[in-house]
């Protein structure tokens, strides 16, 4: 299984391939009234660190968990550039878990647990593989993460 061919962003278009082709991508499903809401900050930070070196990230709204991202796609996008200058790429509105798993999260996921709440993270290396999983409570500043994404990047 492999990343989708077609992604589909909060303004309806696709997602051009330009965007994560041979680069290190941060998959992450984000929400807009969760606790854990004010990673965007660091998830930006993050972005601007790294990507001079090829890495990107791109976010995936998600209404699953406590209902925490009821917004429609432009509430979301406006919200999240607002509030936390987010530039990075956000994708429509997904199931990550559940019956109806997009097909994004189907190859993100594989066999592994389902993901545990918003803010879980993806690290996919430039040839297209899931490198690492992070859970929601890893903050963009973690060691771990940053450490990953190193090795990643090369």
């Amino acid at each position: 299984m492999s990343l989708p061919n077609h992604m589909t962003t909060l303004e309806g278009k696709s997602l051009s391939s330009e965007v994560i082709d041979n680069k290190v991508v941060l998959f992450v499903n984000v929400a807009s009234k969760c606790g854990l809401t004010p990673q965007y900050s660091g998830l930006v930070e993050l972005k601007d660190k790294f990507s001079d070196r090829g890495f990107e990230i791109v976010g995936v709204p998600c209404n699953q968990f406590g209902s925490q991202e009821p917004g429609s796609p432009e509430e979301i996008k406006a919200f999240a550039q607002d509030k936390y200058d987010v530039d990075f790429p956000l994708l429509e509105k997904q199931d990550v878990n559940g019956p109806n798993r997009s097909p994004l999260y189907q190859f993100l996921v594989g066999d592994g647990a389902d993901i545990a709440w918003n803010f879980g993270k993806f690290l996919v290396g430039r040839s297209g593989e899931v490198v690492a999983r992070f859970e929601p409570q890893v903050a963009p500043d973690d060691q771990s993460l940053q450490a990953a994404i190193e090795k990643a990047l090369g």
